[in-house]
C-alpha cells in the first residue's frame, strides 16, 4: 500500500514538473508572442480590463511584446463607465506580465506604466452588476484582471461641476488595488474648477468603493511658490447614503484670487481659517455647515464708497485702509446664511462690530460703527448720532435691510437730519466739496 501511494506521488510530481516545463516552453517560444500580439489575446484584454473597470466595452491599438514578460500598446479608451470611471483615454501604456497569476485564475500584472491620459470621474448609483453566463470551460481560463500598480506620468483627471469641465490637469497619477476598489493618488498639477482660482496640487489621496468616495486628504497651494495652502478631507456617499461630510483649513492664503473681478485691485490680504460643510446629498438646498475666516494684513484701497467718504470727512486717509484686525465667524443652512462676531477696525480710526444674515438675497442685520472723535469733525452735533463712547470711539448703531444687490442702511438719513439742522455746517461741506473740485479741475493747492 505504501509503495502504491510512493508510485501515485511521483506520477503527480513528474506530471506537475512535465505541465511547468511545458508551459514555460510555450510562455518562452515565438508561439507566445504570436498569441499575445494576435488579435484574440487582444481582443481577451479588451474584455477583462473593460469588465475590471465597469465600462461595457474598450478598445486597445494592437499590442506588441518587448521582452519576455513585458508588452506595449499606443492606446487603450473606453467611455460610458458604469462606476466612478466615466472615461478613459490612456496613451504608451506598457505593462509587465505575472505568468504566475494564471495559475490562481488571473491576469496578473505587477506594473502598468502609462506616458500620459485622461480620467474622467462621476458620481454614480450602486446598483447590482449583471452576471454574464459563461461557457463550461470558462472555468479554466483567468476570470478576473489583477493589477498591482499603475502609474501615469502626466495625467488629467476630471469631472463634471455646474456644468464644467473640472479636475486636476498634468497631475501624477498613482492607482493601486482595495480588495476590489482601487486607491487613487495624485502629486503636482493644477486644480481648476468653476467658482475657484486656479489652485497648485501637492498631494491627494482618495478611496473609491462601492458606497463611499474617500478624500483621505487633499493639499493645496495658492500658486507654485506655496504661497498659501488648503488642507482637506472628507467623504461623500454613492450609493443608498448620498451624504456629504467634508472640513477644510486654510492658511496664509492671498484672497485676491477669491474675489470677482471688480473687487481684486481695491482688496488683498492673506486669509486663514476653516469650515465644515454637511448635507444629505451634494445638493446646495440639502447643505449645512459653518467656518471662520480671519484676514491677516488686509488692505482696502480707493473703493468707490472709501474715497466718497474721504471726500465729506476731508479726511484722504479713509481712501487707503490697513486693518489690524479684519475677521469673523459664519454658518449656513441653506437658504440662509449667518455672518456673526464680524470684527473690522483699523487702530484709531474706525471699528465695526457685529452680525448679518442673508435669506434668499434678503438682507438684515445690525452692527456697530466706532469713529474716533478727530474722524467726525465734519459732522455737527455728533454727539446725536454717535451717542456712545468705548475703546477711543464714538458708537452708532447701523441697521441693514434691502438686498445684498440694494443693500440700505439708517445711518445716511440720520446725518442728512443733522445737517439740516445745522445749515451752517452743510453750507460749509458745500464749500469743502468746491474747493475740492476747484482743485481736481484747475490743479490748485
Amino acid at each position: 500500500m505504501r509503495r502504491k501511494l510512493l508510485i501515485c506521488a511521483a506520477t503527480i510530481a513528474i506530471f506537475i514538473v512535465i505541465v511547468a516545463a511545458t508551459g514555460t516552453i510555450i510562455f518562452f517560444s515565438p508561439l507566445a508572442t504570436h498569441y499575445v500580439e494576435g488579435d484574440a489575446f487582444r481582443v481577451a484584454m479588451e474584455s477583462e480590463t473593460a469588465s475590471g473597470l465597469h465600462f461595457p466595452t474598450g478598445h486597445y491599438s494592437p499590442i506588441r511584446r518587448t521582452s519576455m514578460l513585458t508588452a506595449q500598446a499606443e492606446s487603450f479608451d473606453a467611455s460610458n463607465g458604469e462606476r466612478a470611471l466615466k472615461f478613459v483615454d490612456a496613451h504608451a501604456i506598457t505593462a509587465r506580465f505575472d505568468p504566475w497569476g494564471v495559475l490562481i485564475r488571473q491576469w496578473r500584472f505587477s506594473e502598468i506604466h502609462i506616458e500620459s491620459g485622461e480620467v474622467e470621474i462621476q458620481i454614480y448609483e450602486a446598483n447590482p452588476e449583471e452576471v454574464t453566463p459563461k461557457p463550461w470551460f470558462a472555468f479554466f481560463l483567468p476570470n478576473r484582471v489583477y493589477i498591482k500598480r499603475i502609474e501615469s506620468e502626466h495625467a488629467n483627471v476630471t469631472w463634471q461641476f455646474r456644468g464644467e469641465r473640472a479636475g486636476l490637469f498634468g497631475t501624477q497619477l498613482f492607482i493601486t488595488p482595495h480588495d476590489r476598489d482601487f486607491d487613487y493618488a495624485a502629486a503636482g498639477g493644477k486644480l481648476k474648477m468653476a467658482l475657484l482660482p486656479e489652485l497648485y496640487l501637492h498631494r491627494a489621496n482618495v478611496l473609491i468603493t462601492k458606497a463611499l468616495v474617500t478624500v483621505n486628504d487633499i493639499d493645496l497651494a495658492s500658486d507654485g511658490r506655496n504661497q498659501g495652502s488648503v488642507r482637506g478631507k472628507g467623504t461623500a456617499g454613492i450609493g443608498k447614503d448620498r451624504s456629504i461630510d467634508f472640513s477644510a483649513n486654510f492658511e496664509s492664503l492671498p484672497i485676491r484670487g477669491w474675489l470677482p473681478d471688480k473687487w481684486k485691485e481695491h482688496l488683498s490680504g492673506s486669509a486663514c481659517g476653516g469650515l465644515h460643510w454637511t448635507g444629505a446629498n451634494p445638493k446646495l438646498e440639502n447643505s449645512s455647515g459653518e467656518g471662520s475666516l480671519r484676514v491677516q494684513d488686509a488692505r482696502a484701497d480707493n473703493l468707490p464708497f472709501l474715497e466718497k467718504l474721504a471726500e465729506v470727512a476731508h479726511e484722504k486717509s479713509f481712501e487707503h485702509l490697513e486693518l489690524t484686525d479684519c475677521s469673523l465667524n459664519f454658518t449656513w443652512r441653506y437658504p440662509s446664511i449667518e455672518i456673526k462676531d464680524i470684527a473690522l477696525e483699523e487702530k484709531g480710526k474706525f471699528r465695526v462690530e457685529g452680525a448679518i444674515s442673508i435669506e434668499r438675497r434678503a438682507l438684515r442685520g445690525a452692527i456697530q460703527l466706532g469713529i474716533a472723535r478727530k474722524h467726525l469733525d465734519w459732522l455737527p452735533n455728533r454727539e446725536e448720532v454717535f451717542s456712545r463712547q468705548r475703546d477711543g470711539y464714538l458708537w452708532t448703531s447701523v441697521h441693514l435691510s434691502g438686498t445684498i444687490d440694494q443693500p440700505r442702511q439708517d445711518l445716511s438719513p440720520r446725518i442728512i437730519e443733522l445737517f439740516k439742522e445745522s445749515p451752517g455746517a452743510y453750507l460749509q461741506l458745500l464749500f469743502r466739496q468746491f474747493e475740492n473740485w476747484l482743485k481736481e479741475t484747475f490743479g490748485g493747492d
